[in-house]
This record gives C-alpha cells, structure tokens and sequence, in this order.
C-alpha cells in the first residue's frame, strides 16, 4: 500500500486539529488513516452500472415503508447532581466549558 498521507501532510493535518500526539500515537493513528484510505479506494473500485441510482442507505425511505413518528418524551433525570458532580466547573446548574481558542482565517 501506497501512503498517502505522508508524514509531512500528517503533521500537517495534526496541527490544523490541535492535537497532541507522541510519536507512538502518532505513528498509530496515520496508519490507521492510511488503512481507511485504502479501504474506500478498494470501494471505489468495485464496478457498478453507470443507471444505478445513487442513495444514502440500502432501503428506501418512505411514508409507506417508514414506521409513525414517535412522540418526544422528556423523562428527567432523578438525580441531576450526580451527573454534574461529574463535570469540572458547575455555575448554577450549569456546566462550564472553557473557551475553544480560535483564529480568523483569512
């Protein structure tokens, strides 16, 4: 198998994400990235007829074929502290989450 995401393109594409990596997990993951590729080539590759229509899954999706709607039922939680007691900083009720620094791309 061909690589084709180099390591250049790789280190490139890790510090778009602001990730952290050892060279270990690193290694891994473009690895595994690079099998992915190689598997939707060998997808592309499988011939079809140039008539098949296109779809996002294999059944089609319709009123007839479809079950009704279920109605949306809030169900709360019995004891909400337990799950915030799980969260780093709680205001009120409220979990905090820090900023996500961002840069304006040009």
């Amino acid at each position: 198998m061909s690589e084709e995401i180099t390591p250049e393109i790789f280190n490139h594409l890790v510090t778009l994400a602001a990730l952290e990596l050892d060279e270990k997990q690193a290694a891994y993951l473009r690895r595994e990235l690079n099998q992915q590729l190689k598997a939707i080539h060998e997808l592309e590759a499988i011939p079809l007829d140039a008539d098949l229509k296109v779809t996002t899954h294999g059944v089609s999706y319709n009123l007839a074929n479809s079950p009704a709607l279920r109605e949306d039922t809030w169900l709360p939680h019995p004891n909400p502290d337990e799950i915030l007691a799980q969260a780093p900083q709680v205001d009120e009720q409220y979990i905090i989450v820090p900023d996500i620094p961002h840069e304006k791309l040009d």
